[in-house]
Order: C-alpha cells, then sequence, then structure tokens
C-alpha cells in the first residue's frame, strides 16, 4: 500500500496542471484599451497559461452580440501566432466566450 502510495504521488507531481487566465471586454471596447488587454493575453500565452477571454453584456448592450463576436474573432486573429482557438465564440446567457490555448514550442 505505501508503494502504491508512493507511486501515485511521484505520478501527481509529474502531471501539468492546466491554468485559465480570463481577460474581460465590453462590447464598445476602445481601441486604446483593446490594445492594453491583449499585451496581458500575449503574456498570458506565452507563460503557457489558456486564455479565456469573454464580452459582458450589460443591460440593453446583449443587441450588439456582433460587436462583441468581431471583438473576440479580432483577438484570436492578433494572437495567431501565440496560439490556436479551442473554442469558437459562443454566447452563453449575458456573456460570450472564447478559449485560446497556447501553441506548443
Amino acid at each position: 500500500m505505501y508503494e502504491q502510495k508512493k507511486r501515485e504521488k511521484s505520478l501527481k507531481a509529474k502531471t501539468s496542471k492546466i491554468i485559465i487566465k480570463e481577460i474581460r471586454f465590453g462590447p464598445n471596447t476602445d481601441e486604446h484599451d483593446y490594445e492594453f488587454k491583449k499585451k496581458h493575453a500575449e503574456k498570458f500565452l506565452k507563460e503557457g497559461a489558456k486564455l479565456k477571454a469573454f464580452v459582458f453584456f450589460k443591460g440593453r448592450s446583449i443587441v450588439f452580440k456582433e460587436k462583441g463576436q468581431i471583438l473576440l474573432l479580432r483577438l484570436a486573429q492578433d494572437l495567431e501566432e501565440l496560439g490556436k482557438v479551442e473554442q469558437m465564440p459562443i454566447l452563453e446567457g449575458k456573456k460570450m466566450t472564447i478559449f485560446i490555448a497556447p501553441k506548443k514550442k
């Protein structure tokens, strides 16, 4: 039993933990804010963390679904050399989410 627990512990230590970092946008995010958040996204992907970017629609801003989708697709295109899109933009309630995983080196 001791040997089995020892083996399990060593296997658990070798597994890599998946870190997910989030970046939040609004549907009317300005150019400077977008560039600022894109730099953070690049840093997260270089560190090897997955990126969850989402556009949060408040109140009546839900009518700008297209703006939110365009914003997320633009982010995915800008980060194309650092990561690949795991999941295309999906609207869940008041959030539109996209997942980007870092590329292997």
